[in-house]
């Protein structure tokens, strides 16, 4: 049993599978399906001291493996909920090469831990080239080519902080609930739209760089706001990381 842990910017993500038989991952097709999670969850950063209960029940992991870019905070209060289980933790870091991906950055570990897995994520579901998209607090953009070549990538603001600096920077454009329209015609909606626009021009600018033959993975909290705005090759997938930690750890 694997115990995968993506703890962000704003919650810490969670998923329990069970781990691949001896020589699975060597014999995948060429284009996988997400793992089958027994059981998943997700808390806030300021609820993670409720981890040790909702783990209470769950099946003792024989791996676990953690993304973690809160800070070291979250890791303690991480420690703390994992002492009832037996498994040593695995705590992610980007690597050189790791699981059929190559680091590309020209320091490999300022690479974030959830963007690493993500990474290996999308690789192990689509051995192709491909755009590993996280829309989350910040939204990530991450090239990855035929070979499995990290090739650089854009971190931006999410829509929700994009929203938050015009209403805390201006002074007419308050933070309130708008909807997307194609053509807007109140603020909230005009704030809304021009968000939604500004994550998918990103995201379509950076794809027409790849190979021919290539999708686009996207996941994170925001992911079902951006995707109905994209005109490429797209498959939502509702937690790349834990994929990717999956595949680190086994």
């Amino acid at each position: 049993m694997i115990l995968a842990i993506d703890c962000g910017n704003t919650r810490a993500k969670w998923g329990l599978r069970d781990a691949p038989a001896p020589g699975a991952l060597a014999h995948e097709r060429r284009e996988n399906e997400p793992a089958t999670w027994r059981e998943r969850g997700a808390r806030a950063l300021a609820e993670l001291g409720s981890l040790e209960s909702d783990w209470s029940q769950i099946a003792q992991p024989t791996r676990i493996a953690i993304a973690n870019v809160a800070g070291p905070l979250a890791r303690r209060a991480l420690e703390r909920a994992l002492r009832r289980f037996q498994a040593e933790p695995l705590w992610v870091t980007a690597q050189a090469s790791q699981c059929g991906v190559t680091n590309g950055y020209a320091d490999p570990s300022q690479l974030g831990a959830d963007r690493w897995a993500a990474l290996i994520g999308a690789w192990h579901l689509y051995r192709g080239p491909s755009l590993v998209v996280t829309a989350g607090t910040a939204t990530t953009v991450d090239m990855l080519s035929s070979g499995g070549l990290f090739r650089g990538g854009l971190i931006l603001p999410g829509i929700d902080l994009m929203k938050k600096a015009l209403a805390e920077n201006t002074a007419g454009l308050a933070l309130a609930r708008g909807v997307y329209a194609e053509e807007p015609r109140n603020t909230a909606d005009a704030i809304e739209s021009g968000c939604a626009h500004a994550q998918a021009g990103a995201i379509e600018r950076v794809f027409a760089k790849l190979e021919a033959g290539a999708i686009c993975f996207l996941s994170g909290g925001a992911a079902q706001k951006i995707a109905g705005r994209l005109n490429i090759s797209l498959r939502v997938v509702d937690n790349l990381a834990l994929e990717g930690l999956a595949r680190i750890v086994a």
